[in-house]
This record gives structure tokens, C-alpha cells and sequence, in this order.
């Protein structure tokens, strides 16, 4: 099931980040681990250069090397590039495994665990980030953090031997394993704050609660020191967890798990009373309190803690309210909705609310963990939609806990009834008998009292009672006669289930499937039917790097660097690492500048600009960020609108740009050759190279600055912290010391605890208020983009209908495909270059199937279904129909593929 991106389009690194761990990991195996970790990569983010070594998460890499170099040793030759492909595949696998074992521990129940492992294995929310090519860092993440859940849960295992709230020998080992597990967390993935946060969380819980006993002191202070001993070794960690907010309160839950367990140590000592117990504590905790109140409050007055992160902030407030326009841009940090939970958990979002509701028929330490898990990490997940992959091991789990309850009990226990007819009833009640006087034995021991004494209350004591009812209950439950009727049930269970699990596994396969398309390439069909691979962003790239000098520079929007260093391997200015604000704020300034402005700055920094477009998720479409990102250090460009509302287009059906898009240099980049009206100055830039089917375009700098090159590239300009030092940061060129001068840097205007000025105050209510408006890019007001939009869209074209056969379009039609297939505005344009009056649409993802066409369609158009109404790539106001699976359980048309053909009348 992780296989499909394999199979279909080879050994392939997928997306944008994966490709910079690749490259990171090739660096990590050509040099070794020194060399790797005191890396200073002049070829990104140049001319400042990044320090890769102590920025980065490196526990993936070191693992793929671990690895490739294991196989090889064994004999089993394999590149570099196929280990990092499949090791998500890989690490899916073990994260699996844990997720059964975690889930094993909690409740119990060996069936519960395999049902776990059995929904962990598809479950869409962890295929996302486990396909094969998907090498990012939560792919191995998910693994580790499983791993630490696991074993926390079984540190907390008790132990019958332990009669007096002792620290037990598990509470020991797996406590220390525990802190292991997690130092390869925090060396993985910055998710390992969650993971921190949550077991401290559950450990402060477990004590308010009442259940603090020496062996969650063992436990929970073995995984913090190790741990936290461990990620303080990470170079990118360091000592934030001792300075920074989101890190501070398990360091909290520690400090105070000392004083609690020197009043338990007392309080074993001096066989103290429970009220005895509880004013020693008040004595010691009160003076500790104080202590570290005073601590704290001198420690914050000379700003010792950091901030929070703006993307932690953005887990609290709403999407785009952040305050920072670079996090409020990427789409995964926009909340999940019900349709994303439904679409990643599909049928187990059903489901696991009833897990979470039967772990409370078994409250211990261990138990406790999954429904504390749940509600954290829905909470997240529902703030940030790149964090619903911290629901998929918790909705297995819950799933599990589920379908593991009806199996025991309708199933597992029933047929032990049988089977075991002498002992298997009378063992249940004998527990529930056991355990209600094994803890009256242990009041009877610490007061005192005698055996007949315990007895005796034993009969009246309303507990005893119910526990009693109880086991009487049971005693019946157990009888053959109800055994049989429990498994008739269980058999009717099963058998309504199983056509439910065939609809999800196949649901599952589907959405591997879709998720396993590398986004750097993908499908699409010919006019006959033939299934091509569109691989226009790596013909690109290798343009580049089989076309240009070794030290050639590249400038274009962040989301690119990454594949350009890793494919091209040409140097770049920006990537997705997004440690400098202000440098991708002079990217932007210079992408949505007028060409002749733009062209004085980025002669002095780069070569080429490489632009990706022909519609969906292009750069135009990005291009509003661009400018809010660009505005927030050069005020300049939007005066006074931090959102810069009046950077974007009327419409993008017709395309009607507003006047500062209009005149940029995206804009004219992009459509160059392609609106008649756009104009490019050849003496500034010039197109080097389009790709086949249009995707990506690059540009020469015409007139590039060799005096700030050359300077550029001397060491001498780099700034180290001592002679000798491989920390050298690069400097912008002598040219663009004016322009950088006049940014205003972001960071006072992100970070809570400086004091802002007047200007950056007013920069951020503004912001507030203008993207609670929500007015946009799409025009100077919404009402008049939608006005101008509607008369437009009247103007242009008239929707004829939906059809399901090929048949019914015209005979003279002519295929296009591809994102002609699924782009409203991309598909149109082309039928009007084709010279014809209709066009149909079938869209699936991010291509489809499309026709232009000049003779009225035959037939009437059926009436519109769901597959008629798929929205369209690059407007949710148009609908562009559907095809193959896509059209979901639609049925096609006789002989014919599964289709639902939109069409359109050209005007």
C-alpha cells in the first residue's frame, strides 16, 4: 500500500522537503559525521549561506546511512537514493508495530492491539507521511514518537509485588528506554515538543489525580534527564529546554516531582497519616513555589526565555491571525475541518469515539494515556491541518480499543467459556473479588487492625456491596446460556463488519494511491487514451543543471529551493527551511516589484528566475503571500494595508490582474507570449527555457552585476566568529547596501516579549483587522471583485451541461489533457487559442481529460450528480466535472470510461 509512487512512477524522491534531506543525507555519507555537523552550505540562501549542521533535524538522515550502510556490509547493494525512498515504507512498518504494542499496554487486550495494528497499517492519516518517496522527517517521526508513547506507558506497568506505592524494576528500564526512544524523537522532528509536552502533561495528571507513587517519580524523572540530556545534544535543540516557553512546563513537572517524592519517601519513613502526608507537602511545596516564582521573575526581567514561535502561537489563534504573513501562507497551517478528519480517518472516525469512551472501564496509569492522547492531539490537529498525522496512531489505537472490546467480549471470552468451562468463569470473578481485598489488606496493614475487623466491614461496607452485585453479575454473564447469545452476536458482528472493512481497505488503497503522487511529476492522458508521465519540473531542473555553469544562481520563491539544490544543484537564494524572514521578504519584494525595479536588485544576486505556472498552485496563485511577506519588512510596497488587498486580480476568469500585479515582475514573466498585452523587456530578462507542457519557465538576467558577483564570492566579505571558524555567514553586495537598509527587520514585530515601536504596533492591528475582513487579493473590495467577476463571467462563456459519454461532444473535437483538464481558466484559454466554441472539462486532481470542439453536443445533459459538481483546480466557483476515480461509485457509460463531462459554451 505504500508502494504505489514506486510502482507507477519509479524510485523517485517526492515534494519539495524530502529533497533537501536527500541532498542532506548524500552530504552526511560523502563526509561523515564531523564534516556534516559543521556544514555551512554557501549554495543556499545565498549570499547569507545557512549553517546546515545546527539547524537541522538529523536523526533521519543518520538512520538512511545507518541503514544503507548496513545492507551494503550484508551484501545487499542498494543506492543511497533507493534506501531514502523506501525508508518511509520502512519506518511505516515499525511505527505500526508500536502503535499495537502501545495500545496492547493500555488496554489490556491482546485483541485490541492487533485491531490497532491492523487500522495503523492504512489508515490514511499515517499513509500521508509513510508513502515510499515521501522522505521527510515525520515518516521516521511517527516511529520514534510511538516508540517513547509506548514505552512510557510501560514504565507505569505495576507490579503485584509492590504493595506500598515503591518504585517497581519497569518503572526503571523502561523509564531510561523511554528517555532513548526520545532522544531519537527530538533528534527527528520538531514535533518532539508534542511528544514532551504530552508525557508531562499525563504525568502532572496522574499525580493532580492522586495517583503519585514513587514508580511515576522513576519513570517520569529517568525520561526527562535522559532525554533531555540527549536532546540538548541535538545542535538545533540545544538548551531551549531549559529557555524556552513550550518547553518549560515538563521541566516544571520535574522540579515538582522532587518535592512530591522526598514527602513520599517521609512519609514510608515515618508511616505518616494521609492528613500528616498532606500538611508536609503544603510545608515543603509552599518555600519551593516561592523560590521558583522569584526565579522565574528574575530570569524573564533580563529576557533569558525565548518567545514562542509564531507557528506554536498559530496552533492557539486562528488561521492567518498569527501576525506573521510567511506562516500564515502555507496551507498546512490551516485548521483541519470534519471533511479532513473524514477523508483521513474515514470510517475509524466513527469509531474511535467509542474507544475513548470504554477506556474509562479501565482507569490505570497506563489506560489514562489514550483518551489524554486523544483530546491533545485532536485539539492540534484541529488548529493545524499538517498535524492531523498525529491522529493516525491515536484513532488506530482507539479503533483498536473499540473493535478489541466487541471481539473480547462477544468472541475471545465466550469460546474461553467453552473451552475452559472450569476455571475461565470463576477466574474473572475471583479477580474482581481480589482486588477490593487486597486493598482493604493493605488499609488493615498501615492501621493497624485486625483480620476479623476487615471481614466484618467487608460485609457492610456499601463498596464491598457493589462490588459483590458485581461479581454476581459476572457469575451470570458468564453462564453458557448467555455465552451462546454473546457469540451468536459476536458472529453478527463480524458479519456486518466485514463488508465495512472491505469498503475501507478499499478506501484506503484509493487514498495511497492519490497521496503517493509525487507532486514533482505526474499523470496524464493523450488524446488516445495513452497514460503519460508529465515530468515537466525535473526537465527543468535538469535544464539547469545540464545547461549553465556550476556556479550559477537561481532566484525564485522559497518553495522551489529545495528541489533546485537537490536536482539542478545550482545554488539558491531561499528555501523551505524559512529561518530568515527578511530574506524571503527581498524575494518577494523583488517577484511582485515592476521588472525595471526588480532588475536592480536581482542582478546583484542571481542568474536566472525560474517561475512555475500554467494554473493550479503556480506562482500567480501564490503571489498575493508574496507581497504581504515582501510588505512586512519593506512597508513600501502595500502602503497602508499590511494584507496588500490591492495586489491580486479582479478575476481569474477572465484574467483581469489589478494594476500593481499587472505591472510586476511575476505577472509579466508568466504570461509573457501568452497575454498579448504583457509586454517583457528583453533587455532585463530574456526566456531561456519553457518546459513541454508549460509548467515552469526560466529566465536569463540580462546585464548580471560581475562586480558583486565577484565580491560576493570572495571569503573575506563572509563574516566568521573567528579566524579559522567554518561558521562564515555570507553579506549582501556593497550595491544593495542602501535597499537592505531600508527593510524593516520582522522579528521586533513577531515576538511578544520585545518591545515594539509605535510603527511596528500599528503594523500589527492593522494586519488583525484587515485579515479578519478577509478582503483579500482578490481586488479593492469583495463586492465589487464579485461583480466584476460575475459580469465577467457572463461575458466570456455559458454552461451548456454534463454528459457521460465522449460520444455526445463533437466529432470535430481535439484533446488537450493534462491541467487543461482540470484549470477552468487554463482549459478555456487553450480552447480560445484552439479556435473552437465548446469546451469539456473531466477533472481528476490536478489533471483530467479535456476537448475543444466546435459542433453543439449531441443529446440532452443528464441531470447533475456529485461527479458533475467536482469543483474546478483553480476556482471553486466553476465545476469541471470528474473521471475515473475520481467520479467515486458513479456508474459510466456503456462501453465507455467513467466520466462526467462538463461543458461549456466559449463566447
Amino acid at each position: 500500500i505504500r508502494l504505489y509512487a514506486v510502482n507507477t512512477f519509479g524510485r523517485v524522491i517526492h515534494e519539495f522537503d524530502p529533497w533537501f534531506n536527500f541532498r542532506a543525507t548524500q552530504y552526511l555519507a560523502d563526509n561523515g559525521w564531523n564534516n556534516f555537523f559543521s556544514w555551512f552550505d554557501h549554495r543556499s540562501w545565498y549570499p547569507l549561506g545557512r549553517p546546515v549542521g545546527t539547524t537541522i533535524y538529523p536523526g533521519m538522515q543518520i538512520a538512511a546511512v545507518g541503514i544503507w550502510k548496513a545492507l551494503n556490509y550484508a551484501g545487499y547493494g542498494m543506492s543511497l537514493n533507493d534506501v531514502c525512498v523506501f525508508v518511509p515504507a520502512w519506518f511505516g512498518v515499525s511505527a505500526t508495530i508500536f502503535t499495537g504494542l502501545l495500545t496492547r499496554e493500555c488496554s489490556g487486550s491482546s485483541m485490541s492491539g492487533a485491531f490497532a495494528s491492523i487500522i495503523m497499517a492504512i489508515i490514511p492519516a499515517h499513509i500521508m507521511r509513510s508513502v515510499a518517496g515521501g522522505y521527510d522527517n515525520e515518516s521516521v517521526a511517527i516511529t520514534t514518537m510511538t516508540a517513547t508513547f509506548y514505552f512510557w506507558v510501560r514504565s507505569l506497568r505495576s507490579d503485584p509485588a509492590i504493595t506500598d506505592g515503591a518504585a517497581t524494576r519497569d518503572s526503571y528500564i523502561y523509564g531510561a528506554i523511554c528517555g532513548l526512544a526520545y532522544i531519537c524523537m527530538a533528534a527527528t522532528w520538531g514535533g518532539f515538543i508534542f511528544v514532551l509536552n504530552l508525557i508531562g502533561a499525563h504525568a502532572a495528571a496522574l499525580a493532580i489525580l492522586g495517583r503519585y507513587t514513587s514508580k511515576l517519580h522513576r519513570a517520569y524523572s529517568l525520561f526527562f534527564i535522559i532525554g533531555t540530556a540527549g536532546a540538548t545534544r541535538v545542535p538545533v535543540i540545544g538548551m531551549n529546554p531549559f529557555k524556552s516557553l513550550e518547553q518549560l512546563a515538563p521541566l516544571g513537572v520535574f522540579l515538582g516531582f522532587q518535592v512530591l517524592e522526598y514527602c513520599e519517601i517521609q512519609r514510608r519513613k515515618k508511616n505518616l497519616s494521609v492528613m500528616e502526608h498532606f500538611q508536609l507537602r503544603v510545608k515543603v511545596a509552599t518555600p519551593f513555589v516561592l523560590l521558583l516564582a522569584l526565579v522565574l521573575g528574575q530570569l524573564s526581567a533580563i529576557g533569558y526565555f525565548g518567545p514562542l514561535t509564531a507557528r506554536v502561537r498559530g496552533l492557539f489563534v486562528k488561521h492567518t491571525r498569527t501576525g506573521n504573513p510567511l506562516v500564515d501562507s502555507v496551507a498546512e497551517h490551516q485548521p483541519a475541518s470534519a471533511q479532513a478528519y473524514q477523508q483521513y480517518l474515514n470510517i475509524i472516525y466513527t469509531v474511535a469515539p467509542y474507544g475513548f469512551l470504554l477506556s474509562f472501564l479501565k482507569w490505570t496509569d497506563s489506560n489514562s494515556f489514550l483518551p489524554f492522547y486523544g483530546i491533545i492531539a485532536y485539539f492540534f490537529a484541529n488548529k493545524m491541518s499538517r498535524l492531523v498525522v498525529l491522529l493516525g496512531p491515536i484513532a488506530s489505537a482507539l479503533g483498536g480499543v473499540a473493535l478489541g472490546f466487541v471481539a473480547d467480549e462477544l468472541i475471545v471470552k465466550p469460546l474461553s467459556n467453552f473451552l475452559e468451562p472450569s476455571s475461565s468463569a470463576e477466574e474473572e470473578t475471583e479477580q474482581e473479588e481480589e482486588k477490593p481485598s487486597t486493598s482493604m489488606s493493605k488499609a488493615s496493614t498501615k492501621k493497624g487492625k485486625k483480620k476479623a475487623t476487615t471481614a466484618k466491614k467487608a460485609v457492610t461496607d456499601p463498596l464491598a456491596q457493589l462490588v459483590d452485585l458485581k461479581s454476581s453479575v459476572l457469575k451470570v454473564y458468564n453462564t453458557s446460556g448467555v455465552s451462546v447469545i454473546r457469540l451468536v452476536s459476536g458472529m453478527l458482528f463480524v458479519v456486518v463488519m466485514l463488508p465495512q472493512y472491505g469498503e475501507f481497505y478499499k478506501y484506503c488503497h484509493a487514498m495511497a494511491e492519490r497521496m503517493s503522487h509525487p507532486s514533482i511529476m505526474f499523470q496524464g492522458q493523450l488524446r488516445n487514451g495513452q497514460t503519460i508521465i508529465v515530468d515537466d519540473y525535473r526537465e527543468g531542473y535538469w535544464w539547469l543543471r545540464d545547461n549553465t555553469p556550476y556556479d550559477t544562481r537561481v532566484l525564485s520563491w522559497w518553495d522551489y529551493g529545495y528541489q533546485i539544490s537537490g536536482i539542478a544543484n545550482r545554488t539558491t537564494l531561499a528555501d523551505g527551511n524559512t529561518w530568515n524572514h527578511e530574506h524571503i521578504a527581498t524575494l518577494g519584494r523583488i517577484l511582485t516589484a515592476p521588472q525595471e525595479d526588480a532588475h536592480r536588485i536581482a542582478r546583484h544576486l542571481a542568474d536566472y528566475v525560474l517561475v512555475w505556472t500554467g494554473g493550479g498552485g503556480d506562482d500567480l496563485a501564490k503571489s498575493p503571500h508574496m507581497a504581504r511577506i515582501g510588505n512586512s519588512v519593506y512597508p513600501g510596497l502595500c502602503p497602508d494595508d499590511p494584507t496588500c488587498a490591492h495586489f491580486g486580480f479582479y478575476s481569474r476568469e477572465p484574467m483581469m490582474p489589478t494594476p500593481s500585479m499587472e505591472k510586476s515582475l511575476l505577472y509579466v514573466l508568466s504570461m509573457h507570449g501568452i497575454q498579448k498585452n504583457v509586454k517583457l523587456n528583453e533587455k532585463l530578462f530574456t526566456l531561456a527555457y519553457q518546459t513541454k507542457y508549460g509548467k515552469m519557465r526560466i529566465f536569463k538576467i540580462e546585464n548580471v552585476s560581475q562586480k558583486s558577483r565577484k565580491w560576493l564570492a570572495d571569503p573575506a566579505n563572509r563574516n566568521c566568529d573567528h579566524p579559522g571558524s567554518w561558521y562564515c555567514p555570507g553579506n549582501y553586495p556593497p550595491a544593495l547596501k542602501k535597499f537592505i537598509g531600508s527593510r524593516k527587520d520582522f522579528k521586533q514585530l513577531e515576538d511578544f516579549n520585545t518591545e515594539k515601536d509605535e510603527e511596528a504596533r500599528k503594523y500589527q492591528e492593522q494586519y488583525m483587522k484587515n485579515m479578519d475582513k478577509r478582503r483579500g487579493a482578490h481586488g479593492p473590495s469583495a463586492e465589487e471583485a464579485t461583480k466584476k467577476k460575475a459580469a465577467a463571467e457572463k461575458a466570456t462563456h455559458i454552461k451548456v451541461g454534463c454528459f457521460t459519454s465522449e460520444k455526445a461532444l463533437g466529432s470535430d473535437k481535439e484533446y488537450g489533457g493534462g491541467t487543461t483538464g482540470a484549470s477552468f481558466s487554463v482549459a478555456k484559454m487553450w480552447a480560445k487559442q484552439k479556435g473552437k466554441k465548446y469546451l469539456a472539462i473531466a477533472r481528476v486532481g490536478t489533471d483530467g481529460h479535456s476537448f475543444a470542439f466546435d459542433e453543439e453536443p449531441q443529446g440532452k445533459p443528464i441531470k447533475e450528480d456529485k461527479g458533475c459538481r467536482l469543483a474546478c483546480l483553480d476556482t471553486s466557483d466553476m465545476t469541471c466535472g470528474c473521471a475515473d476515480g475520481a467520479c467515486g461509485d458513479l456508474k459510466a457509460a456503456e462501453g465507455e470510461p467513467l466520466r462526467r463531462w462538463m461543458v461549456y459554451e466559449i463566447l
